[in-house]
């Protein structure tokens, strides 16, 4: 797992042969970041199934709770195979602006 701290967001990667061990790791480094925005890059490498990715769906749900976001990151996945409110991209930079738009929106009071 790679972590790369910015100003506005934590960029975790993966770099794991498998997506039980990202997984896995992934839930311990989370807890140490609760007040953070996080976008997860998951490698297409690695060999993940829709159930697997929708693992993610509660720690989304408790960030938003908690007023930070959550991207996920992978293009080889579809994104309408998930629930509207989970926040998928093809690339890092759209994750950026996910997180840049749900800020706007959380200032506005939405």
């Amino acid at each position: 797992m790679k972590i790369l701290k910015k100003d506005t967001y934590t960029l975790i990667s993966s770099d794991e042969k498998s997506f039980s061990e990202f997984y896995n790791s992934f839930l311990i480094e989370e807890e140490k970041r609760s007040k953070e925005h996080i976008i997860i890059q998951i490698s297409d490498n690695i060999n993940a199934s829709i159930k697997d990715f929708l693992l993610f769906l509660r720690i989304a749900a408790q960030k938003k709770e908690n007023g930070t976001s959550f991207v996920l990151v992978n293009s080889s996945i579809n994104i309408d195979d998930f629930p509207e409110n989970f926040n998928i991209t093809p690339t890092v930079q759209e994750a950026i602006d996910v997180i840049e738009m749900e800020a706007m929106e959380r200032e506005l009071g939405f």
